[in-house]
């Protein structure tokens, strides 16, 4: 026998063995590194957060970075598996693997600490890409790598490997949903990290078994498959790859705005940041597995039941059901992105056509969360690409794009005569059908029937929908909108009330300003009267008199959160007061006399300092300030940064001997109270709570009760709000940790506050 022949005969018994772990190996490889790329995620991502103000822009930046690093990923397996045999694939794949290590453990780059006042975007994506840029490249090539690896393993499921691609999504949402589940409840920044690295060591290792068995299979040998050609299935063309990216950039660009419309609301946060993409991934995990458990057709017939309505009462902003439409949003979403990864899995090409399939939806997934992420910011003074995204999925309806013009032409102007309709009412007798929700319910089920008559005509319904959307959009009955201005941090409008008598300023959904514009009599009031959470009754407006009182006079003033500058009306003569406030938006609108004028008429020489207050704040003279003010949400969403134990610290190294730290946590979704009540017992210090007391309809007056908590390093300097019975000694609360920069418990804050409504 032959040399050549003993080596055939040695590497022919070693297949069957290697088949027959093929499979769970590889399995196991592709579910450990998508665990590890989706545990990343929010990891990092949270660790950049007091970077930026707890912005929820961090999260649609984030997602940006991450989807093109996948690309990244993706062309990088692709150019391995088109231009390298397989030998030479996983020597070079491991080498890079471990060259990544040296970006290990994961933590912020050096000398990134301080972001520009203007181009966050940029800067937070040079972040990223240079802390974990590399790892997280090497670690994205594995799915589609490993899956062409398999396919040329020579198993019986070797023809098909894309189910894998669902063993790659099981990973990444079961690291989605442990994240703020089992992760960051209950480990610190730091052991994430290190756990993380642990485990990449181990994917490397598993990386190098898979490898070697795709090798001794036999399979692995065979040349390079030529480019262009499908086996099965023809020629890949430029049109599939369009139609590829096409049915990956709606889910992609929705799963952005979804997720900044609802950590707007609650909180920055990886606990809601998961929340989409675990939809997302599930929607991948179903739709290609080989026997998916639903049925595609039930997603066509369901998806205008949900994007009707979604996309008419996405117009109008916050409900008291927030909860409920919430919930509807997450569902809609679930059915849209079914739809269309169920078109991209049935169109999906033949094994030798994997990476190039895998490299071009990717294309269509980053190009998705640049225009939800980065571009929609600064060319919509709204979301309103969310609602136009839901009608733009019916386009991956089967069929709707290969009407003919003819027939699109006619389809739109029957959509044109459904808009002349709605609008009918108003032009004629002035009832905006639009404005009220009773005509709205009314007529999204009626389009709602009319669609699923129409549910076989997508270029129909796409144009019935629209019009809808469309009437909605021209003809709602909000407040009166004077100003509207989107940046980073979010949107801000300025509004009328709806007797015109005061002018609002909202961020997201939240009142964040009110002045007074006229008298009930109809004369117009002369000098601004603070109202809303800063009126004369409330607690910020006692804690600063009493505080005065104490020292008889106060020096420095700093108040963390500009809103409307309400506060700037309590200032006396010779007070030194400044606001810091990281949205330059926010402050071109409180300086703006036409606007709202406490700054103009109150304190028009008070400085603003521009920037993350935890920065801002940190640069100021140590033991100089009577008074720090905290209250600096985002609509609804705490920056967490600024309620930790270290940023806690900090406010008191500034303060005079004597002085305080006054933070609002007036919150509709989170109780705060029992994590600050932690850290002043970690700390040492005195803290009181004044509890909110339930007053007029704040609508009448625009005056609100608040939630606030004290601190001093000296119960001495409370002595006189401890007296008074509106004020309560903070108590630690059973069960709850401090929050610190390295650990935090939204979840925990979401539960505390839903069991205290429960007691109400």
């Amino acid at each position: 026998m032959y040399p050549s022949d003993v080596n055939a005969s040695v590497a022919g018994a070693r297949a069957p063995r290697a088949l027959a772990v093929a499979l769970p190996a590889f399995t196991s490889a592709i579910f450990v590194s998508a665990f590890l790329l989706f545990a990343i995620q929010p990891m990092f991502a949270k660790m950049v957060l007091p970077r930026l103000g707890g912005s929820p822009s961090v999260w649609s930046v984030a997602m940006c970075f991450f989807q093109a690093a996948l690309l990244g990923g993706y062309a990088y397996a692709h150019l391995l598996t088109r231009y390298l045999s397989l030998l030479a694939a996983v020597v070079v794949h491991i080498g890079v693997c471990l060259v990544a290590l040296v970006a290990l453990p994961i933590g912020l780059a050096a000398g990134w600490d301080r972001p520009p006042l203007d181009n966050k975007e940029i800067w937070l994506i040079g972040l990223f890409a240079v802390s974990i840029g590399l790892p997280f490249v090497a670690v994205s090539a594995n799915s589609p790598l490993l899956q062409a690896w398999f396919s040329r393993t020579g198993h019986r499921h070797a023809a098909d490997p894309y189910f894998l691609y669902g063993a790659s999504n099981v990973g990444s949402l079961i690291a989605l949903l442990g994240y703020p589940i089992l992760f960051e409840p209950f480990l610190r920044l730091q052991t994430q990290s290190l756990s993380w690295t642990i485990g990449y060591v181990a994917l490397i290792a598993l990386i190098a078994a898979c490898g070697s068995l795709a090798i001794v299979s036999g399979q692995g040998v065979t040349a390079v498959i030529p480019r262009g050609r499908s086996e099965t299935d023809g020629e890949v063309t430029w049109g599939r790859r369009l139609g590829w990216m096409g049915y990956a950039f709606i889910p992609s660009a929705l799963l952005v705005a979804l997720t900044a419309h609802i950590s707007t609301d609650v909180a920055a946060a990886p606990f809601l940041w998961v929340l989409p993409l675990a939809l997302f991934l599930l929607t991948f995990v179903i739709t290609f597995a080989r026997r998916p458990v639903v049925s595609h057709t039930l997603m066509l017939l369901l998806q205008p039941a949900f994007v009707i309505p979604l996309a008419v009462l996405a117009q109008w902003g916050q409900t008291r059901l927030w909860a409920l439409f919430l919930v509807l949003n997450l569902i809609g979403y679930f059915v849209v992105a079914m739809v269309c990864h169920g078109e991209l899995v049935r169109k999906r090409p033949a094994a030798s056509q994997l990476t190039g399939f895998y490299l071009w939806m990717s294309v269509g997934g980053v190009l998705g969360g640049v225009f939800a992420g980065l571009i929609a910011p600064h060319v919509f003074a709204t979301v309103i690409e969310y609602p136009v995204l839901l009608v733009a999925s019916l386009l991956a309806r089967p069929g709707a794009l290969s009407r003919p013009p003819v027939r699109w032409l006619r389809d739109l102007a029957i959509g044109a005569l459904a808009f002349g309709m709605l609008s009918l009412p108003l032009l004629l007798f002035g009832v905006n059908v639009m404005g009220d929700p009773r005509y709205v319910i009314v007529g999204v089920v009626l389009f709602a029937v009319l669609a699923a008559v129409y549910v076989k005509s997508p270029s129909l319904l796409t144009a019935l929908v629209l019009a809808v959307f469309v009437s909605a959009l021209a003809f709602q009955n909000e407040r009166q909108i004077i100003e509207t201005r989107r940046g980073f941090f979010g949107v801000n409008k300025v509004a009328l009330s709806a007797d015109g008598r005061f002018r609002l300023l909202y961020h997201g959904t939240t009142l964040h300003g009110a002045q007074k514009l006229t008298n009930e009599d109809g004369s117009p009031v002369e000098r601004p009267e603070p109202l809303t959470y800063y009126h004369d009754k409330g607690p910020l407006y006692q804690a600063i008199v009493e505080t005065r009182r104490a020292h008889g006079g106060l020096g420095k003033v700093g108040i963390i959160g500009l809103g409307s500058g309400s506060l700037a009306c309590w200032r006396k003569p010779g007070e030194a007061w400044r606001y810091f406030e990281i949205d330059p938006i926010v402050a071109d609108i409180a300086s703006d006399p036409t606007y709202f004028s406490f700054l103009s008429t109150c304190s028009p020489d008070l400085p603003i300092a521009l920037g993350d207050a935890r920065l801002t704040v940190a640069d100021e003279p140590d033991g100089s300030y009577d008074i720090l003010v905290v209250d600096a949400f985002s609509s609804d969403s705490i920056p967490v940064h600024l309620m930790t134990r270290e940023a806690i610290s900090m406010y008191l190294s500034k303060l005079a001997p004597e002085g305080i730290v006054a933070v609002h946590i007036s919150n509709r979704n989170m109780d705060l109270a029992p994590a600050l009540a932690a850290s002043a017992e970690a700390l040492g210090i005195a803290a009181l709570i004044h509890e909110p007391v339930a007053g007029e309809p704040m609508s009448l007056t625009y005056k609100s009760a608040a939630r606030v908590v004290v601190f001093a390093r000296d119960a001495r300097s409370v002595e006189a709000l401890s007296a008074s019975p509106d004020w309560q000694v903070l108590e630690p609360t059973e069960g709850f940790s401090e929050w610190t920069d390295d650990y935090s418990n939204i979840l925990g804050a979401i539960m505390a506050k839903h069991r205290a409504d429960g007691q109400d």
